[in-house]
């Protein structure tokens, strides 16, 4: 299957014709989605700078698996509401610049929370230790990717 037809099936999708049908089924796909961007972003934010640092007074055990499984589930929602809107317009959406550098900086965002969790400086610090310089990299970088990604998102309509 060429990618034209993936495009064009994703368009076909039962739910992707209810939404271009429905203008409300749309506006409520649209919120739940900026709803999951808010719990994604507003977890992520406060823990990056907690590494980085500040709150320095919060102890990172409990606010650290809290806003990172917070910010986990805001993600899968995301993911989901976001391919939900694709499918409306994939064509389209296929060839904007602004939704493809919304996609890379994704799988960047996504690719640097994975590696945090799977190396030891994580567990580390959410048991105690002193947060490495690694894990404050992870943290910078995460915290220009995701509201990076949010403003990319936000260009889509505009190209």
């Amino acid at each position: 299957m060429s990618a034209a037809e993936l495009l064009e099936a994703i368009a076909a999708w039962p739910l992707a014709s209810a939404m271009r049908r429905s203008a409300i089924l749309y506006l409520f796909i649209n919120a739940a989605h900026i709803l999951a961007i808010a719990l994604l972003v507003g977890a992520i934010v406060p823990l990056d700078l907690r590494l980085l640092g500040f709150f320095g007074n919060t102890s990172l055990d409990v606010l650290g698996p809290f806003l990172s499984r917070a910010a986990a589930v805001g993600l899968v929602f995301a993911v989901v509401t976001g391919f939900c809107l694709f499918s409306v317009r994939p064509l389209a959406y296929a060839t904007n610049a602004a939704f493809l550098a919304k996609i890379g900086l994704l799988g960047v965002g996504a690719v640097n929370a994975v590696s945090v969790h799977l190396g030891g400086a994580w567990r580390a610090a959410v048991n105690g230790d002193p947060v490495s310089w690694r894990l404050r990299v992870s943290a910078a970088v995460s915290l220009t990717v995701w509201p990076a990604a949010l403003l990319a998102g936000r260009w889509i309509g505009f190209l």
